[in-house]
């Protein structure tokens, strides 16, 4: 049994506590300090999940912590991240990996430079349904795939988010903040990104919030927020996308697939387990066993933590999460110019998931 890696928390917000209680399911990690730029909130989560409270300048200064999960608001990934390789740690961030192809670029580069490692959520693609939806089109349950479909329509967070703003700045919008779970799993499941045709635009030039913690504030609409089109991966597959915030209701699956011999339905990527469904040829839908654990948030970073420790390549990686930024800001790109948004670069699909692993396992 290796050692555990002592890793640090910076950004103590609503999302910390998935990864807290994760980090409480593996013997391969320990959280020794957290921090955020509200010292009391650092301080509140440090009480309750048994670490130690830090500034940022002290967990990155800490030369026991090896990787840094970075769980800040968007716009603040990439500096993040950045400060954490300068410090000489490993950094795992919250999606999306960036808000501009030039920082993405920027933390590629510097980890390079350090020889050090960048990962990047979602890892819901590690979860049972992702996964067992990839192995059932390895398998060839519905031959090759020529199209597919995938919709993440709502009305935003003003509604419920006790802090929505940030949903609507910069970094924000449908696409950035579900974009990455969706196109996530298409990438895993199919593979890489050629290009992107897209349409975009907003509906609403500010939000009333209406949330109890937020009520009455007025954001300002600063990203698209309905965006719409087309994205053609390299193995000739086409998926129909919509992302949105500017839907009150709408009856439309999450992802499809359309393959030579049958058609797949994909479980909502934005969770860890759900249904896959098969239909072949004119068969009705039959569901398909799920073939691996459930898993929950923490994966990455301890599939991660277990790659680094066993000098593997890590399946939630910098180059990935790279990847799907560009397909992500290519819809806005295609939209402007009026033309297909050519993706520069590529990715290998990610390692899938070994048999009989337990829950939380990772090999």
């Amino acid at each position: 049994m290796q050692e555990r890696m002592k890793i640090g928390i910076i950004g103590c917000g609503t999302i910390s506590g998935a990864y807290f209680g994760g980090a409480q399911k593996t013997d391969v990690l320990e959280i020794k300090s957290c921090a955020d730029i509200r010292m009391e909130a650092a301080q509140s989560v440090a009480e309750k999940y048994g670490c130690q409270a830090a500034s940022v300048d002290e967990l990155l200064a800490d030369e026991e912590i090896e990787l840094v999960v970075n769980l800040t608001i968007p716009k603040a990934h990439a500096e993040v991240g950045l400060a954490t390789l300068e410090a000489g740690k490993h950094t795992y961030s919250e999606k999306p990996f960036s808000v501009d192809i030039e920082s993405g670029q920027n933390l590629l580069k510097k980890a390079a430079e350090k020889g050090l490692r960048v990962g990047c959520a979602p890892d819901t693609f590690l979860g049972a349904g992702i996964q067992t939806s990839r192995k059932a089109l390895d398998e060839g349950a519905i031959g090759r795939p020529i199209a597919g479909t995938a919709f993440m329509c709502g009305h935003g967070h003003e509604s419920w988010h006790p802090s929505p703003a940030f949903y609507y700045d910069v970094g924000g919008g449908p696409m950035l903040d579900m974009g990455p779970y969706y196109i996530t799993a298409l990438v895993n499941i199919l593979g890489p990104v050629k290009r992107v045709a897209g349409i975009t635009t907003k509906a609403f030039e500010e939000r009333i919030a209406t949330s109890d913690a937020a009520s009455g504030q007025r954001i300002p609409v600063k990203t698209t927020t309905h965006l719409t089109g087309a994205i053609e991966f390299a193995n000739g597959a086409i998926i129909t996308m919509i992302m949105s915030f500017d839907m009150w209701r709408h009856s439309l699956p999450c992802i499809e697939l359309y393959g030579e011999t049958g058609s797949m339905q994909v479980p909502d990527p934005n969770g860890f387990g759900g249904s896959v469904r098969v239909s072949a040829a004119r068969d009705g839908w039959s569901d398909v066993p799920l073939a691996f654990p459930k898993n929950a948030r923490m994966i990455g970073v301890i599939d991660m933590v277990r790659a680094i420790q066993s000098a593997r390549p890590h399946r939630v990686s910098g180059a990935l999460a790279y990847h799907v930024l560009e397909v992500m800001l290519a819809f806005d790109k295609s939209s402007q110019s009026g033309q297909h948004a050519e993706i520069e670069s590529t990715v290998e699909r990610p390692a899938p998931l070994p048999p009989g692993l337990e829950e939380w396992e990772i090999e």
